[in-house]
């Protein structure tokens, strides 16, 4: 695939770049109409949005360094400003920059991550088509009828028929985001929805693992986004079936 998408004089339009711009607004269209819908401030969805996403990215890029240490020390600069990120640093990041952000506000932490892990799974999905337009987190070789061919791609190996990873995980992403919406109008519990998409997605993320070739660092038999996933699925897993408490209808807005 093309990564970019448009030049007008010195100005070139990223495909990666662009999906990640068009996840966010998406994302935040989204969030708003259900905060209004919920009663709740959309307004605060910006300033979360802002902070989710600066610190989401740095701790995304801090991980991918992480796993890519002996190249990154023999070409830092390669790895600083590449495309390179690791989606579960972003996660874990923006989990601490909204619970930062909540109370600095003093805002129910919960109640507002709910509202807002649906957005996050659909930026996400349109993050993943960016993915490929890049050829970053390619696929295996195979002969699948649902092979794609790279011909001009910086990342992905050309002229190879290559599962198709990224639209995998950005439909995973579509569907995780529509089944929290749907959940979240049946179940108001405070931190259920949260709990959820972590299910979801690491059990969505460990099993298109297998399908990937790129380099993206192992713990062990594990790569690291399984690795991470195993802890993210307990965690999910306690918090929806366990420790978070029945419904509090008086959460502060």
């Amino acid at each position: 695939m093309y990564n970019d998408i448009l030049k007008i004089g010195p100005v070139t339009v990223h495909g990666y770049g662009l999906m990640i711009g068009i996840g966010i607004l998406v994302a935040l269209l989204v969030g708003d109409y259900r905060a209004k819908k919920k009663g709740m401030d959309g307004d605060l969805l910006y300033g979360l949005t802002f902070v989710a996403v600066f610190f989401g990215l740095f701790a995304a890029k801090i991980l991918f360094i992480i796993t890519q240490w002996q190249g990154f020390l023999k070409n830092p600069m390669n790895y600083i400003t590449g495309n390179g990120f690791v989606v579960y640093g972003g996660i874990i990041g923006g989990l601490f920059a909204i619970w930062g952000y909540c109370k600095w506000k003093k805002i129910d932490f919960l109640r507002y991550l709910d509202l807002f892990v649906p957005s996050v799974s659909l930026a996400q999905g349109f993050g993943r088509i960016g993915c490929f337009l890049a050829g970053c987190c390619y696929g295996k070789e195979t002969d699948s009828f649902m092979g794609v061919t790279f011909t001009n791609s910086d990342f992905a190996p050309n002229n190879v028929k290559l599962f198709p990873s990224q639209l995998v995980m950005s439909a995973g992403d579509f569907i995780i985001a529509a089944i929290l919406i749907l959940y979240a109008k049946k179940d108001h519990s405070k931190g259920k929805t949260t709990a959820l998409y972590l299910i979801l997605y690491s059990v969505g993320r460990f099993l298109v693992e297998f399908t990937r070739n790129d380099d993206r660092g192992f713990v062990g038999i594990f790569s690291t986004s399984q690795f991470i996933g195993i802890f993210t699925f307990i965690v999910g897993a306690v918090a929806f079936f366990g420790i978070i408490p029945a419904r509090d209808k008086k959460a502060k807005v």
